[in-house]
């Protein structure tokens, strides 16, 4: 296995063959700032009022600006790779993701995710596909966001 360092603790990344079904994994924490959404607002090009203009926001059925959806999807994806449960670079093969509830500026959220299931790669000899069921939830608990992601990890005896 490969040790890297961040933030000063030590992870292992996991081949295909460490993957254990049913074995979860909690992130570290990441605050939603106005900052970061601003930024990835920059980044996307999406400037939509409900995300960058408080004043607009508050009409909104939200009552206050929301980070982007995507936003989410994104956070949740890094979190995986600073968690203790990291695989070794593979390929992502698709995320089913749904939008449960809005994530406010100034939340506090988290992945949660876990091994949903696990087979040999049919076509890539030496790699294996891993199921990732996951939840990005705010500092209450609450799932605001959820699916799934697919990924080709390589295996130990490829």
């Amino acid at each position: 296995m490969t040790t890297l360092t961040i933030e000063d603790k030590y992870f292992e990344d996991k081949y295909w063959d460490d993957a254990v079904v049913g074995e979860e994994c909690i992130s570290p924490p990441y605050e939603v700032t106005e900052a970061r959404v601003m930024a990835y607002a920059d980044l996307t090009g999406d400037h939509t009022p409900v995300h960058t203009d408080e004043a607009y926001a508050r009409t909104t059925p939200f009552g206050t600006r929301v980070a982007h959806g995507l936003f989410g999807l994104s956070v949740a994806d890094g979190l995986k790779t600073k968690s203790d449960m990291r695989f070794m670079p593979g390929m992502s093969l698709g995320w089913e993701w749904t939008f449960v509830a809005p994530i406010k500026l100034g939340d506090t959220v988290r992945v949660r995710f876990h091994v949903g299931t696990k087979r040999e790669s049919k076509s890539k000899p030496g790699w294996g596909i891993l199921v990732l069921p996951s939840e990005l939830i705010n500092q209450r608990d609450e799932v605001v966001q959820k699916g799934e992601h697919r990924v080709m990890v390589p295996r130990k005896s490829a």
